[in-house]
């Protein structure tokens, strides 16, 4: 094998790897469970493929650290378009994920580090579930933002949040699984976060776990947008006004090869 080069990005702590798909001959599922351990690889919740897109930019497609498939994530979209604007230079991308095209407008940039507003589109929210676990049950609403959510929301956080994450994550009324959001609304317009992604495990941040979780709170009419959400990793803020917009930062860490 070719060594491979990437490009690793940040957004909120939750880490990507950025890789052109041409770079690799075989199964990309195999090389990301190899390159994302943190321990024998780079390290990452998953890596961004990169192709040519016919009506954007460019087209991405995830593969989580576990090796399976994810229709998109937010942070790993606005990585993406990091990346792509300082190869480019310019303040706009279109980006085609598994989710629909996501349009990201650069706000604001640093050197590396650099700042989204990102069109995530409209939410489908759900009616509130009841999920019988091995011990009691789970209450949540379900939201999808082109990817599966389950969102909790709770007074505060228990200390065994991410065994019940786990649990719900694989619960046999998702038969795909599902990404899991624990939240405690701070005031109308802040909430705090604990995020268990499907594939990868508790990240210190999600996109579309942030989406999600502003959207549940406010449909259940215990928050108000603009939300500022706050997960372990740092903070965005999530607009709701039928298609929700979701502005936060990336930035570009390092690049190298992976001699595989």
């Amino acid at each position: 094998m070719p060594n491979i080069p990437f490009v690793k990005a940040t957004a909120c702590g939750n880490d990507f790897l950025i890789i052109e798909w041409s770079a690799l001959a075989g199964s990309t599922h195999r090389f990301t469970r190899k390159i994302c351990d943190r321990h024998a690889g780079v390290g990452a919740d998953g890596v961004e493929w990169v192709l040519p897109a016919k009506n954007a930019d460019l087209r991405i497609k995830l593969v989580n650290a576990d090796g399976s498939d994810a229709e998109i994530s937010g942070n790993g979209t606005r990585c993406v378009a990091a990346w792509y604007c300082y190869q480019n230079s310019v303040e706009m991308v279109r980006i085609q994920t598994g989710a629909g095209v996501k349009v990201c407008e650069l706000m604001s940039r640093k050197g590396n580090a650099f700042k989204f507003r990102t069109a995530m589109g409209e939410p489908l929210v759900g009616a509130e579930l009841a999920l019988g676990l091995m011990e009691g049950e789970a209450r949540g609403m379900p939201v999808s933002m082109g990817n599966p959510h389950f969102v909790v929301l709770v007074e505060d956080f228990a200390p065994d949040w991410r065994l019940l994450a786990a649990e719900v994550a694989r619960h046999r009324d998702f038969p795909n699984g599902t990404n899991v959001e624990v939240v405690r609304v701070c005031n109308r317009h802040a909430i705090d976060v604990r995020i268990w992604e499907r594939g990868v495990g508790e990240t210190l941040s999600s996109g579309t776990g942030s989406s999600a979780s502003a959207v549940a709170a406010i449909a259940s009419g215990r928050a108000k947008s603009p939300v500022l959400v706050h997960t372990p990793g740092g903070s965005q803020t999530v607009v709701w006004n039928q298609e929700v917009y979701l502005t936060g930062p990336a930035t570009l860490l390092c690049r190298g090869e992976f001699f595989g």
